[in-house]
């Protein structure tokens, strides 16, 4: 086990992960002397961080909602719709 005050740790940050994980140790950062927080390797999980997790599925979904579909003029009530140049719809504020 190693322990460090915070001082020391967030300068040798990188150095105490390695060892904890390629030497399986476990580091107690102090904070006054007092100890505040473990750092300890994590146990392998299935996948990566970057894969999802199946579990977290949105809880409400409104039907026929798009989230990034496009977004029709009607629904800007405060905008005003032209044409502008090279025949692209623009958005002004109305004032």
């Amino acid at each position: 086990m190693i322990t460090v005050n915070m001082h020391e740790a967030k300068t040798r940050l990188s150095g105490l992960v390695k060892a904890v994980e390629e030497g399986h140790e476990t580091v107690i950062i102090c904070r006054a002397g007092v100890p505040a927080v473990e750092l300890k390797a994590i146990q392998p999980s299935r996948g990566n961080c970057l894969t999802p997790n199946p579990d977290l599925k949105p809880t409400c979904v409104a039907p026929g909602f798009d989230p990034v579909g496009p977004v029709a003029a009607e629904d800007w009530p405060e905008a005003e719709w032209v044409v502008g140049d090279r025949s692209v719809l623009q958005c002004r504020r109305r004032r």
